[in-house]
């Protein structure tokens, strides 16, 4: 991107003293980046020409550190941020949309854009069925859901009631472990895992992240049973109450599920569209032009058909399924994409199951489970002419791309707000700042002055980082 290209250039500039502007790379291997030096130039951090040491090293080189914080502000022009664009699509691989025939779709969270108006809804009417159904202590009630506490992505240790930030190395970052409500000592969290924050790979490994006792909550809808999970766990840590925690994580796992398969969240919706349902007409445009260019679609689904009926009309119209070449409702996503032993079967305009054998797959009609298996042979499409997208990075997106070879986009909601962050000036200073301050400490690193380079350590920024999801 052309942000970080520029702080590249920036670091560059700044080790080798800024003077009038980044320079030509020197073939010097003395000072890398450096130019050809001018009358009194001088390059910062360069141990050339510092003092031998003592109080003359320390000042020399405290001079150079304040001669970076001088440029550091002076460095970015307003134009540097704003950048990115929030509201833009992003590949991390080459795609050309025009070999693209074929586009697939999620319903939840892609097609259909939910407010976060929903996720309290969720949160509270699994809290009551815990309260009710399972007998929870009534003390559970006080507790509301709050939408800062986690972010999708985190993982949660069954056995240790601990919800964390895990790398992709497996590494728990440090500072990111809750027990409850409540921060767990980054001292505590070694300890618990043998003296380091490695987690084995047999532990998180498994079907979908879905390891042996850690759990990786990837959808959209894990947030409300996040925020659930913790505020059990702190209610029966803050009062004393011995738990078995496998039991309590599944308790308030199906309290989540019994949210959906008794059709509470589909009620709220399908009472309140406009309340809940967002940026409908930008989905009619998209698969508007999308099939006025040619392009075949197609619809899977883990909601039923009276659900996607009523929001397809909402934001489409009557005609919606005029739009898409297939439409298959309840697949049982991920075992849809992995399991080959469900059959396709037909809905009539009722939504009630039919019984005649399935040897193709006809437009305007609805279908119902299946197999991608079967949907591959009755379709024949395969391959890269075939972009599917959805919200679950697992279940909808990497074994289509990886066994399959579709392309696959993501839908990522939280990815408007870090982009936004990051276009901020405070972030894009502060990162240039500390990458200045990084440079500098190779530079140093010659004398060593270990004391003035903790300290240089003690100035650098806390940077308002983006919650990455992953």
């Amino acid at each position: 991107m052309a942000g970080a290209g520029l702080r590249a250039a920036a670091r560059r500039w700044l080790l080798c003293g800024g003077q009038g502007g980044p320079r030509a790379a020197s073939t010097s291997p003395s000072c890398p980046g450096c130019g050809p030096p001018g009358p009194g130039a001088q390059c910062p951090g360069t141990p050339r020409s510092a003092p031998a040491g003592g109080a003359e090293l320390s000042a020399h080189l405290w001079a150079r550190y304040q001669d970076m914080r001088r440029l550091v502000h002076d460095l970015l022009p307003p134009e540097v941020c704003s950048l990115l664009n929030p509201a833009a699509i992003y590949a991390n691989n080459e795609i050309s949309l025009r070999d693209v025939e074929v586009y697939g779709f999620d319903y939840d969270y892609t097609l259909a854009q939910y407010a976060d108006a929903l996720h309290p809804e969720i949160f509270n009417a699994a809290r009551d069925i815990l309260i009710e159904h399972y007998k929870y202590p009534e003390g559970i009630r006080k507790y509301d859901y709050n939408p800062s506490f986690a972010i999708r992505g985190l993982h949660y240790d069954i056995q240790k009631s601990l919800l964390m930030k895990i790398d992709a190395f497996h590494y728990v970052q440090l500072g990111t472990a809750y027990r409850g409500l409540q921060p767990v000592p980054d001292e505590e969290v070694i300890d618990l895992y043998g003296g380091t924050q490695h987690i084995p790979l047999y532990q998180m490994s498994g079907f979908y992240g879905k390891g042996p006792s850690i759990k990786q909550f990837m959808d959209i809808f894990s947030l409300p049973e996040m925020a659930l999970l913790s505020c059990v766990v702190d209610h029966f840590l803050g009062h004393g109450l011995e738990f078995d925690q496998a039991h309590l994580y599944k308790d308030v796992t199906d309290a989540i599920r019994d949210v959906h398969v008794k059709g509470l969240m589909y009620q709220w919706i399908e009472q309140d569209m406009e309340k809940y349902i967002l940026r409908g007409d930008e989905t009619f445009a998209v698969l508007s032009r999308l099939v006025a260019h040619g392009k075949q679609l197609f619809l899977i689904t883990n909601s039923p058909f009276s659900f996607v009926d009523k929001g397809m009309r909402h934001m489409v119209g009557p005609d919606w399924r005029q739009l898409f070449d297939v439409v298959i409702v309840q697949a049982d996503k991920p075992s849809f994409f992995t399991d080959r032993r469900k059959p396709f079967r037909k809905l009539d305009e009722k939504g009630s199951l039919q019984w005649d054998r399935i040897t193709r797959l006809e437009k305007g009609k609805i279908y119902r489970q299946g197999n991608l298996f079967d949907f591959l042979r009755l379709t024949e499409w395969r391959g890269p002419r075939v972009l599917y997208f959805g919200d679950h990075l697992y279940s909808d997106l990497a074994d289509l791309m990886l066994r399959h070879g579709w392309r696959t986009g993501a839908i990522i909601p939280e990815l408007e707000r870090e982009i936004r962050i990051i276009n901020t000036e405070q972030y894009m200073h502060s990162l240039t700042w500390q990458q200045a301050l990084t440079g500098l400490l190779e530079r140093m690193q010659v004398h060593h002055q270990g004391a003035v380079q903790r300290t240089i350590w003690e100035h650098l920024p806390h940077l308002p980082q983006p919650h990455l999801l992953l």
